[in-house]
């Protein structure tokens, strides 16, 4: 992938632009170096003509070091490079990466010594993929109904067998308990395809793809549905397998219910002593649970101190022959222990039980609050399997059974989606109300904020992913080990650039700065303050109002409902956010300029929710997102303002390109299809147009519509995606038409040729005398960022597509009288000053001009409206408790995340781009 020619980019005439020069990055660990380190990928940045992406090597310090190119400057050389270092026993605090440009015969040469020497081992054939990475061996099937049909440990031991997916299924849901009616089914995954990376020589990914199928032991037959892709991760030198799982709903709300969905293994036992097998379930804070299949321990007959401490410990037991005899003659009275189920069923508690088999009650262990989402079965001498699900309560209802612990062959599933739950239930929460027609619709909107009609508000076609970690050992590992484990599952390590380093190479933007480069007054301290309130603010309304759940966690909430001290999760379109104006957006480039852990972890969930689950995969929607509501998927606006890449794009680069979001960026290509298919102004449209949807002539909006797809292109072609070309040429075609418009971006709606990326006048205005559609939304979806990293990729984009743009920022926030001069007319009340500042900043930075600076932070301190945040806000919370609340909480009634989201984006954006308040004007 490093050797794509700069010849075939049409570009090769710019490659003697580049010095071959060598340079050293480093790279830290995000929350410190991690006790454990099983193989990691991570992301680089590098400034434009630094490398060319044909004649660069790259090389580490410490380990072994797989690299690949995820995105390219229009030169040909390197924009952002994703690498994966092999697992290492001994973990320093950072790496160095250096990248070098040598001249092809050396790449070569190195790449060649590179593969000689990796750890790991694929064997590609027609039947199956073998990955052995030198610490574990794995056999992925490329048919039937196992994804993993071996796990080898690194002697050679067999520790796991036949993996693969559960699904339990059910056509209705009881009332009341009265099943009639209601039927049943059991499935398993069933295999179409199995591939393994190219370059594995640090880390080999293998993505199996299927669908779930009726399994032998089913009751009752279905056709198969909820199509899947796993990936698995196995990097060299490690023992630990990174597990990827999406599953997309392609399903009837009403009539197809999940009621379990799990991965499943076979773990061998065979040869073990029942007293010699142990059963680990981690609990809370890295506590474990000890657990044998046949206890030795808290007898009333002594076997010995060494025995059991052996079986506490998970060792192997000393012979019987050492053991006191009154209990090694009486084995056969002590109880055997077949089954243990961990069950969270909310993110506040979990509950364990045992039995020793099926028929005979269950007996309770004590449980506790929030499990730690992993399981060992295995034994002494035979080794074992562990298995974890990442975030396993915030994910809640989930589980984890060991079974057939008792047999020759036991097995562990981890239920993503617990069968101990009620069935998923994703059926409309509401009948109608009686909305059938768009003007009942629409008068509805008014009073719920919920733009409902009958057939959008489906699941069909959303998804999610789940991540897992396989842990393959020769033996019982230690309880510490398994708690270290559990923390690794649940915080994988990530290694990070240095947020300096990423702001000066100009790869994701020249909009923000580090919080030292801003400071210098009083006023910048005070925004500084207030981004962090709102960041803090965020994280503790996650945890008080427990903003969690398989569909749920990654999201906020919209709206706040002052009288229950509630937010509005019952209220139409006010409940979830669904990345409504861009907090994604203020959390990332937070993250960029600070490098704070916490605020990475808070923004990634939202990547895994809203590129999943806002989103659709399927269907006529896919590409497009779901409008803020009740239920994620609930509200009829379906929009590429939601799925844009925009807010996936930053994660994607500093994770080195992670693979599954790297399909949703691509399928966001796909929102031109879903603009033919959904009509997104059939409500609203004016009378007198008559409109049917040709992929030659679209209507859309710039800012909500286009700019989702722009943002796709411009990803597509950074990344050298199999549109690339179209890619970059549909933007150029934008950049070269759309400034024909009279007006520009003011004309807000034209008509869009998706075979070609043009524009022309809107069917309002068929002989561009100019129109006026200006909209609060069109620039707050990212566009400012999308056209911003657009020129920056691309210096010789179109200059009237510039100015047009600047225009635009220029006259949103003008006096109307400027507007009127400009444009014959205003442009009337103009909302969300505060949020569209950054555009004043933006043009106020691009023209030099420092009265526009002014007139930026001006618009940004003084909005006075509902979607605004002030100085003379209370910025700190009140504390509501007693018979006030449900449970106690921290309430800041003035925030919305509108505003939050517009004033955290433009607050950082401000002082990057004009400088802190009053700031000198020589600056600008």
């Amino acid at each position: 992938m490093m050797e794509v020619a700069v010849a075939l980019l049409g570009l090769s005439h710019l490659a003697t632009h580049v010095t071959a020069v060598s340079t050293s990055v480093k790279v830290n660990w995000l929350e410190g170096a991690p006790k454990i380190n099983t193989g990691t990928t991570f992301g680089i940045p590098w400034a434009r003509g630094q490398h060319l992406a044909n004649d660069t090597t790259f090389s580490t310090d410490s380990g072994e070091l797989q690299s690949w190119v995820t995105a390219y400057w229009p030169d040909g050389s390197v924009k952002w490079s994703g690498h994966a270092l092999a697992g290492s026993e001994v973990v320093p605090d950072a790496y160095t990466i250096t990248a070098t440009g040598k001249g092809n015969a050396t790449l070569a040469r190195r790449r060649r010594q590179a593969a000689n020497g990796t750890s790991i081992q694929v064997e590609d054939s027609e039947q199956s993929i073998i990955v052995d990475t030198g610490k574990v061996t794995a056999t992925f099937p490329k048919s039937g109904n196992l994804l993993v049909s071996e796990i080898k440990s690194a002697s050679g031991k067999t520790v796991g067998r036949n993996g693969r997916l559960i699904l339990n299924s059910q056509n209705g849901i009881p009332e009341y308990g009265d099943t009639t009616g209601v039927e049943y089914y059991k499935l398993t995954s069933k295999i179409y395809n199995a591939t393994v990376s190219d370059d594995s020589t640090a880390r080999s990914v293998v993505t199996v793809q299927g669908i779930h199928s009726t399994d032998a032991n089913s009751t009752g037959t279905r056709k198969d549905w909820l199509p899947f892709t796993v990936r698995f991760y196995l990097y060299a030198n490690s023992d630990a397998i990174r597990t990827i799982h999406t599953i997309v709903f392609d399903g009837e709300s009403k009539s197809d219910f999940i009621s379990g969905l799990g991965i499943r293994f076979d773990v061998p036992l065979a040869g073990e002593e029942l007293f010699d097998r142990h059963v680990r379930i981690a609990g809370v804070d890295g506590g474990i649970l000890h657990e044998s299949v046949q206890g030795v321990t808290g007898l009333r007959r002594d076997p010995g101190a060494a025995v059991r401490g052996a079986q506490y410990n998970g060792t192997k037991t000393p012979a019987n022959s050492t053991w006191d005899s009154r209990v090694s003659t009486r084995l056969q009275w002590i109880p055997t222990w077949s089954d243990y189920r961990l069950t969270q069923l909310s993110p506040d508690g979990f509950n364990i039980k045992k039995r020793t088999q099926a028929g005979q009650s269950w007996l309770k262990i004590p449980g506790g609050t929030r499990a730690g989402g992993l399981a060992y079965l295995g034994g002494a001498s035979v080794g074992g399997l562990a298995v974890g699900l990442r975030d396993f309560w915030k994910k809640y209802p989930t589980s984890l059974d060991v079974s057939d612990a008792t047999k020759d062959e036991g097995s562990i599933t981890l239920w993503l989606y617990s069968p101990s739950a009620e069935p998923m239930d994703l059926r409309p929460y509401h009948d109608g109300l009686g909305e059938d027609t768009y003007a009942k619709q629409l008068d509805a909107l008014e009073i719920t904020y919920e733009d409902y009609e009958d057939g959008y508000n489906t699941p069909y076609g959303i998804a999610r992913t789940n991540e897992v970690f396989i842990y393959a050992f020769d033996s019982t590992p230690s309880a510490d080990t398994l708690s270290a484990l559990t923390t690794h599952t649940n915080e994988p390590p990530v290694l990070v650039v240095e947020p300096e380093y990423i702001e000066k190479t100009r790869a994701i933007g020249s909009y923000w700065k580090l919080p030292e480069q801003t400071a210098g007054s009083s006023e910048a301290g005070t925004i500084e303050s207030h981004l962090d309130f709102l960041v803090k603010f965020y994280q503790d309304q996650i945890e008080q109002r427990r903003w969690y759940g398989f569909w749920d966690h990654g999201d906020i909430m919209h709206g706040y409902d002052t009288d229950r001290h509630q937010w509005k999760y019952d209220v139409g379109g006010y409940a979830w956010d669904n990345s409504e104006l861009s907090p994604d957006l203020f959390f990332w480039n937070y993250f960029l300029r600070t490098g704070r852990a916490d605020v990475y972890r808070l923004a990634e969930a939202q990547v895994r929710h809203g590129g999943e689950v806002d989103s659709y995969h399927l269907g006529n929607f896919t590409g497009l997102g779901t409008r803020h509501g009740v239920q994620h998927w609930g509200d009829s606006a379906k929009q590429v303002r939601i799925s844009t890449p925009v807010y996936r794009k930053i994660y994607y680069y500093l994770s080195g390109g992670d693979e599954r979001i790297g399909d949703i960026i691509h399928e966001t290509l796909q929102a031109e299809k879903g603009f033919y298919l959904v009509d997104a102004r059939r409500k609203v449209r004016d009378p007198s147009v008559i409109y049917k949807p040709d992929p030659k002539a679209l209507y859309l909006n710039f800012g909500t519509d286009w700019a989702g797809v722009g943002a796709s292109y411009l990803l597509e072609w950074e990344r050298r995606g199999p549109r690339w070309e179209e890619a970059r040429s549909k933007l150029i075609q934008t950049a070269e038409t759309f400034p024909k418009l009279k007006f520009g971006f003011v004309t807000g709606e034209a008509l869009y040729d998706s075979t070609t990326g043009s524009w022309a006048p809107p069917p309002t205005d068929p002989n561009n005398n100019g129109t006026i559609n200006v909209s609060h939304l069109s620039s707050v979806f990212g566009v400012l960022e999308t056209l911003d990293q657009l020129i920056e990729h691309f210096p010789e984009i179109s200059q009237p597509f510039i100015d047009a743009w600047l225009d635009y920022c220029y006259y949103y926030g003008a006096t109307k009288a400027e507007q009127k001069a400009r444009y014959g007319k205003d442009f009337g009340s103009a909302s969300l000053r505060q949020g569209h500042s950054r555009l004043t900043a933006y043009v106020a930075t691009r023209r030099s001009n420092s009265t526009l600076a002014t007139r930026a932070w001006n618009e940004f301190l003084n909005d006075n409206s509902a979607d605004e945040l002030s100085p003379t806000d209370p910025w700190n919370t009140v504390r509501w408790n007693g018979s006030s609340v449900l449970a106690a909480i921290d309430e800041a009634d003035w925030i919305t995340t509108n505003a939050a989201a517009l004033y955290g984006l433009a607050g950082i954006e401000l002082l990057a781009l004009v400088g802190p308040p009053g700031e000198n004007a020589e600056s600008y």
